[in-house]
């Protein structure tokens, strides 16, 4: 058994509580930490936690915490994330790795330095959808693969969000809010980012939050929040992106890719299931595909307990640092790409891991 300790109780942290108290049978959540200590306080009533520590540090003193899953906010990802690593934690931590390129590229570094192991979210490609899709185009449904196209349009969540003024500030904005889970989707299913092209600009300089309890308060936008890209890819696939907090759109997501031999219809990749249509010319029409693996409800901490299950036989984790920060510098090459009016290289070496495997034993991993 795995010991968790977990820092940040807010909205996210609901799921990862459910699944890794119910669902995963090889991690324990040995502790909890929030700021807000009636936070920590519920999630031990409700969960039977049996630690809660008032500050960070001392959880990461505990000796009994093999893992720190750090769910705090995207810019406190990086000081929450360093601090668990000098003291010799392993670390899976809420998407993005960090706030910035350069935040990421130093957690990396600390990590290798001592020996640890560091990914984070998200894991939804790892669920039954993305999955499928995954095997379907490695066993050649479309051909060869040509292209990809990205769509996740929305106009903001200062209208529903609780508090939603972070979403406009460092490490915030529509590529690194939701990008991650496109890029992560698309790097699984067709592997690395080779140069990116982009086209950023912030549409709105603030923002007025409707919802309760900031209702009538303004935000002043400090990222962009209108990005269009071009990534060309190792393997010649040319894929375009497109994210924004600045449409009004009867929708969210579209992912599309393109093949020799037909298009296949990736599902929400900010959800663990379909569904997944195939359109072949042959065929005239779409075809829904049956899903072929494990995990289709969400199922938020499949990658922690994957870290643990690679902790423990020493395998790879399928979402490492090595995935994280790729997909991380790939977000940040659209902002450099805009401001330089250039192609950015990209530099960090990404390969996919192994796909997942089913299990009859629903929660624990290969």
């Amino acid at each position: 058994m795995i010991n968790i300790g977990m820092v940040g109780v807010g909205a996210i942290s609901g799921i990862y509580l459910e699944n890794i108290t119910k669902t995963f049978k090889e991690i324990q959540l040995l502790a909890v930490c929030d700021l807000v200590r009636e936070r920590a306080e519920n999630a031990q009533k409700n969960y039977n936690v049996p630690k809660i520590y008032d500050t960070m540090h001392e959880m990461f003193a505990d000796p009994e915490i093999d893992i720190i899953l750090n769910l705090t906010r995207p810019y406190e990802h990086y000081g929450v994330t360093k601090a668990a690593l000098e003291a010799s934690k392993h670390v899976y931590a809420e998407k993005p790795l960090g706030a910035s390129l350069a935040e990421g590229r130093e957690l990396v570094a600390l990590a290798e330095s001592k020996g640890l192991m560091l990914g984070g979210a998200p894991d939804t490609f790892m669920g039954a959808g993305i999955q499928t899709c995954r095997k379907l185009i490695d066993g050649g449904i479309i051909g060869d693969p040509i292209g990809a196209a990205m769509f996740m349009i929305c106009r903001g969540h200062e209208s529903w969000h609780p508090d939603p003024e972070f979403y406009y500030k460092f490490g915030g904005g529509p590529m690194f809010d939701m990008g991650p889970y496109y890029l992560t989707a698309l790097v699984n299913m067709l592997g690395s980012v080779k140069s990116v092209t982009g086209s950023v600009k912030k549409s709105f300089p603030t923002r007025l939050i409707t919802s309760q309890p900031f209702v009538g308060t303004v935000v002043d936008v400090d990222v962009p929040t209108y990005i269009t890209g071009i990534m060309q890819m190792d393997n010649n696939v040319t894929a375009t992106i497109f994210t924004t907090f600045d449409v009004a759109y009867p929708g969210q997501a579209r992912f599309e890719i393109y093949g020799s031999e037909g298009t296949m219809f990736v599902p929400d990749p900010n959800s663990f299931g379909g569904p997944v249509q195939v359109f072949r010319r042959e065929d005239g029409e779409l075809k829904n595909m049956p899903l072929l693996f494990d995990y289709k409800d969400n199922s938020r901490a499949l990658g922690l307990a994957d870290m643990a299950k690679a902790l423990e036989t020493g395998r790879a984790a399928r979402a490492s640092y090595k995935q994280t920060l790729h997909v991380l510098e790939v977000m940040e090459a659209f902002t450099a790409s805009s401001v330089a009016k250039k192609v950015v290289k990209i530099q960090s070496k990404y390969k996919r891991e192994a796909p997942m495997k089913n299990n009859p034993m629903r929660g624990i991993l290969d």
